[in-house]
């Protein structure tokens, strides 16, 4: 979930301080957030034009709260889709070994089912009344027991497959030699 969105969301219930925002997500989400991030995206939100300072309070912390646009791409964020995307740096380390030699892809299958299996092991001790948290914990369970499917699926897709040597096709572009000096 963006650290970034989740702030406009809780400034949009009024004005927070950098800790008060952290607690707030947290207690809000279940999740975890560095305090150096919290202040870090604060000023990259206020460099974009979505929240601003408000001050200061009684304790001389600065204060801060969204704008009329950090509340238009909160909006927009809130009404729309959220699909996990981007980048699965497993499924690229396991598709990169199939093509290697002598590399033990069974193993890292292995090691990589164990490591979700006791993540999923922490999950599953885990309790909360909390709402918000179940919802988080729910959510890392179901894609956990998905990574086990996943690893099982993949288990099939890589039996028997050979690995490969690097392509004679060159690529037309490239970075030109260096001069030498």
């Amino acid at each position: 979930m963006s650290v970034r969105l989740s702030l406009l969301a809780i400034l949009d219930r009024g004005t927070c301080y950098g800790s008060q925002l952290r607690a707030e997500y947290e207690r809000r989400t279940g999740a975890r957030v560095n305090v150096g991030q919290v202040y870090t995206t604060l000023e990259r939100l206020e460099r974009d034009g979505l929240v601003q300072g408000a001050g200061l309070d009684d304790e001389a912390r600065v204060l801060w709260e969204v704008t009329a646009d950090g509340r238009a791409e909160l909006r927009a964020w809130l009404s729309g889709a959220s699909l996990v995307e981007g980048r699965d740096d497993v499924a690229l380390k396991i598709a990169l070994a199939v093509t290697l030699p002598g590399a033990d892809v069974p193993g890292i299958l292995s090691v990589q089912r164990e490591a979700v299996r006791a993540a999923l092991a922490e999950v599953q001790a885990e309790r909360t009344d909390a709402v918000p948290a179940a919802i988080v914990l729910t959510a890392r369970r179901v894609r956990l027991e998905a990574d086990l499917r996943w690893l099982d699926e993949v288990e099939t897709l890589t039996a028997g497959v050979e690995p490969f040597d690097l392509s004679d096709e060159r690529p037309r572009r490239g970075r030109p030699a260096r001069s030498a000096v």
